[in-house]
């Protein structure tokens, strides 16, 4: 699948942001072949299950321009790069334990040109900042998952919805939601954004900060 698979759903890229989606397939793949971040069998879905997967957030919630972004886990930069080629005036902060994979996020940022992006090599615990929203892709259960970012959030919410964590997840999720006992969660289920049978039990979990 070719970036022809983002401007489907997306068809109001600026030509900037086009040339930047379409990079990506080449600097992933010749990173990959020094870093591994991503599997071999996955580099050749890269659009599908990487790319338009981190771009569900954005189906979920549009950034605003100032607002602040932690992406935790970040690994090779999902869903953390997608978001912060889709919306320029938004902060994006990618942090990971793994220093090599940061080091993969930080070339591919560079190579692209993205100006509104800063990688760390840390724990989200460490890292001294608050922020609107804090986005991840399935790093562990949410019960482990929010203590790392209960401090970090900004008190002023100004989006649609209050400040908080957009989650991307797939499977059963009920007994890692109960689990959790997080309140106000919402379920948004990615196969009413997009058509491909990969999103059928993919989501994003929301709930705001608390």
């Amino acid at each position: 699948m070719t970036s022809d698979l983002i401007f489907k759903y997306f068809p109001g890229l600026t030509d900037t942001q086009k040339e930047q989606f379409n990079q990506l397939e080449q600097l992933y793949t010749l990173w990959n072949s020094q870093i591994n971040v991503i599997s071999r069998k996955d580099i050749e879905s890269l659009y599908l299950r990487h790319i338009l997967h981190s771009l569900g957030i954005a189906r979920a919630l549009k950034f605003l321009p100032g607002e602040k972004v932690m992406d935790v886990g970040t690994g090779g930069g999902f869903p953390g790069i997608p978001l912060a080629i889709l919306f320029p005036e938004t902060e994006f902060h990618l942090v990971d334990s793994i220093g090599k994979k940061i080091k993969v996020v930080s070339e591919v940022s560079k190579a692209i040109g993205l100006k509104n992006l800063k990688a760390s090599h840390a724990r989200a615990e460490q890292i001294d900042d608050k922020f609107d929203f804090i986005v991840s892709r399935a790093v562990t259960q949410l019960r482990d998952f929010y203590p790392w970012v209960r401090d970090k959030f900004n008190r002023q919410s100004r989006n649609v919805l209050p400040n908080g964590v957009l989650y991307l997840k797939g499977g059963d999720l009920e007994q890692e939601l109960n689990a959790a006992r997080l309140k106000d969660i919402q379920l948004l289920p990615l196969n009413s954004y997009f058509d491909e049978d990969f999103f059928d039990t993919k989501y994003v979990v929301y709930f705001p900060a608390q």
